[in-house]
């Protein structure tokens, strides 16, 4: 069994890494900043830009088969524009690299929401079989797909970010047995995708 301390250290590394290789001066912060493992400036350009970026990584035999958790804080509202999350997948092979996921956070919080309430309420689920909390919420590499390596997405505001979420979870976030959470900010209007 890996090492969860090690498994975080090397998702927060190979993130700041992959910052560093696209312009970014990434700073890892100290544990305890709530929600922020890299604070990065982009100072190329017109002018400098600041993103806080939450990492969260897995390990899995293949990397397309793992999923995070993301739990109450992960669904939590952003608290400004600019909060993203890197979810990295660590193979268990060393001789294949990582796979990255830029988010934004409003994206993670509406895909765990959406992924659990679905799974809990399905129609065709045994009675009694499912009874997780939400908090408990566990999203896997196909939902975020169309995320991977997706480092440009740091340079738009979260609202100005496309959702690139499976088109399905719009109908679930469209569903009562399902929706979003009350405080998230797509109850005011759910975004197209």
């Amino acid at each position: 069994m890996a090492d969860t301390k090690q498994t975080k250290t090397i998702g927060e590394h190979y993130a700041a890494a992959e910052l560093a290789r696209r312009g970014w001066a990434p700073a890892l912060t100290r544990d305890g900043l709530e929600r922020t493992d890299i604070l990065a400036v982009m100072a190329e350009g017109a002018g400098r830009r600041l993103v806080e970026i939450q990492v969260k990584t897995a390990r899995g035999e293949k990397a397309e088969r793992v999923s995070w958790p993301l739990g109450n804080k992960s669904q939590a509202p952003s608290a400004h524009g600019r909060e993203y999350f890197v979810l990295v997948a660590v193979p268990l092979d060393h001789s294949v690299r990582p796979r990255s996921f830029v988010v934004p956070r409003i994206h993670v919080a509406a895909a765990a929401w959406i992924a659990h309430m679905n799974w809990l309420t399905d129609p065709g689920a045994a009675i009694g079989k499912r009874n997780a909390p939400v908090d408990r919420s566990r999203v896997g590499v196909d939902t975020f797909i169309r995320y991977e390596d997706r480092w440009d997405l740091l340079e738009l505001d979260q609202a100005d970010a496309p959702v690139l979420l499976p088109p399905i979870y719009r109908n679930y976030a469209l569903l009562p047995r399902v929706g979003l959470r009350e405080d998230h900010e797509w109850q005011r209007a759910l975004p197209e995708w």
